[in-house]
């Protein structure tokens, strides 16, 4: 099959019935009906509409001809990277960057390790199996979640989950002749449950256990496997009252493996340190996801410079210096990526299987800068809107008999109220809803935690160039 179709993808999910549990219930029937499920499914769905109405978004399968997702290519060329950019970037423009894990997060990722398959090529050949699944997954455009944290139980460097009759972290109980058998919970797999599969990957550290050392993927629906929800935050389906929680709220999820069994041929890492140490190395992993998610974080920042320069029409204040000083700073941060984001693709090289890399050191840059950047854009939408923010009718307050009020109290400088209110509870949903909140903690730690972050990019990069340079004027007579 090649690139799906919404209807198509939703025809998927709504057979797959995976066991997802909400607010103590299990859910039953078809999910993209269920309330807090249903806008973000739909939005989805148009994500599959639109790749097939723009040409650079597909390309020909090299196994079928068929035209798949973009977000499936191997980059050849600096021309490739550039077109699984505007791929991201315009699947971004439908959500203003919101979706944080729309489905080409994860294909980069799968594409990634397909691309590095004889890394993990042993002789249960597992190679083998990764290539599979990124074929499978190209041809047939599947979605994944993923899961690479543990459960919170104690974050002391000296703590260590050793219960192996009843584990808190997913870890293998046993192996058989027909695969890996798991017990134990993985964290924050946003979408679970709501994709066609879940890619499981190792925890990293530095030292992982035997038990600990798998990574595979299966279908969401595999038995004994859960999907336990935080509290929803869509909060109603009125888009008017709640324009980006009621449409693109991912939702969160606990994972939950009780004895589940993973085939072997889903299999591509198990008890294999050599291979586990450098998986993400080899296979350049972490290139192609910050490629994307910065692809994406770059459309979020001009998503909200827009919202606060309408805020600024709206009432009226762009003859304050602190108001234009303010807008300006969110103007340097969405320049800056930008910036970052194409100097990635300026300074990418070949690697030795032939696919076209970002530089890594821009993208760390913008990976490292975000988490900084993101709360105090949204802390200006507060300095802007302030109690504009609050004061914000809802749907039905404009339906009912108060209207008049309404349009007559809360009119705008260039335009009426209704008008106003509909901005200004955009704006509330970005920086003070319940998904406003849960997207300034989720991009505090999109990539992780930001001192590692910072860690991993003093260790990584090159100042040799510049330790010259500064002997060279040291020593210079």
């Amino acid at each position: 099959m090649p690139a799906i179709n919404g209807s198509a993808f939703l025809e998927r999910i709504r057979q797959l019935q995976a066991e997802i549990w909400i607010d103590g219930q299990k859910i039953k029937g078809n999910i993209c009906d269920h309330y807090a499920f249903k806008g973000v499914l739909k939005s989805k769905a148009a994500l599959f509409d639109l790749q097939l109405t723009k040409d650079f978004m597909t390309y020909k399968s090299p196994l079928t001809g068929d035209r798949v997702g973009t977000s499936y290519l191997q980059p050849r060329t600096k021309e490739d990277l550039e077109k699984r950019r505007l791929t991201t970037q315009e699947w971004a423009k439908t959500s203003g960057g919101m979706m944080g894990r729309s489905p080409d997060y994860m294909n980069a990722g799968v594409m990634a390790l397909g691309s590095a398959w004889e890394w993990f090529e042993n002789k249960e050949h597992f190679g083998q199996n990764i290539k599979k699944l990124y074929e499978h997954a190209r041809e047939n455009d599947i979605t994944f979640a993923h899961t690479f944290v543990n459960p919170q139980v104690n974050r002391s460097i000296g703590y260590f989950d050793d219960d192996t009759a009843e584990p808190i972290s997913a870890r293998i109980v046993e192996t058989n002749s027909n695969g890996l058998v798991i017990k134990g919970a993985r964290l924050l797999a946003t979408q679970g449950g709501i994709t066609d599969e879940l890619l499981v990957l190792p925890i990293g550290g530095n030292f992982i256990e035997e038990s600990f050392i798998y990574a595979f993927s299966i279908p969401s629906n595999t038995p004994n496997l859960k999907f336990i929800c935080r509290e929803p935050f869509s909060c109603s389906n009125s888009v008017f009252d709640h324009p980006l929680g009621s449409r693109f709220e991912e939702m969160d999820t606990i994972v939950v493996f009780d004895n589940v069994l993973v085939p072997w041929d889903r299999v591509f890492l198990y008890n294999d340190y050599n291979i586990v140490n450098k998986m993400y190395e080899e296979s350049k992993f972490y290139p192609f996801l910050l490629h994307q998610a910065v692809a994406r974080q770059v459309i979020k920042i001009e998503f909200l410079l827009g919202v606060a320069q309408l805020i600024v029409d709206t009432i009226d204040i762009s003859g304050y210096q602190h108001v234009k000083e303010k807008v300006s700073e969110i103007i340097i941060g969405f320049e800056t990526m930008k910036a970052l984001l194409l100097v990635s693709e300026m300074e990418a090289k070949e690697d030795k299987r032939g696919i076209m890399l970002p530089g890594l050191n821009p993208l760390y840059t913008a990976i490292s800068t975000f988490p900084k950047l993101y709360p105090r854009i949204v802390e200006i939408l507060h300095l802007l809107g302030a109690s504009g923010l609050i004061s914000i009718p809802t749907e039905k307050d404009f339906n009912s008999d108060i209207k008049g009020d309404l349009h007559h109290y809360l009119q705008a400088a260039s335009g009426d109220a209704q008008m106003r209110t509909k901005l200004f509870r955009l704006a509330w949903d970005i920086s003070t809803s319940s998904f406003g909140g849960r997207q300034t903690l989720y991009e505090r730690f999109f990539f992780g935690d930001p001192v590692r972050l910072n860690t991993s990019l003093y260790n990584s990069y090159s100042r040799d160039n510049a330790i010259n340079l500064a002997k060279s004027l040291l020593d210079a007579e």
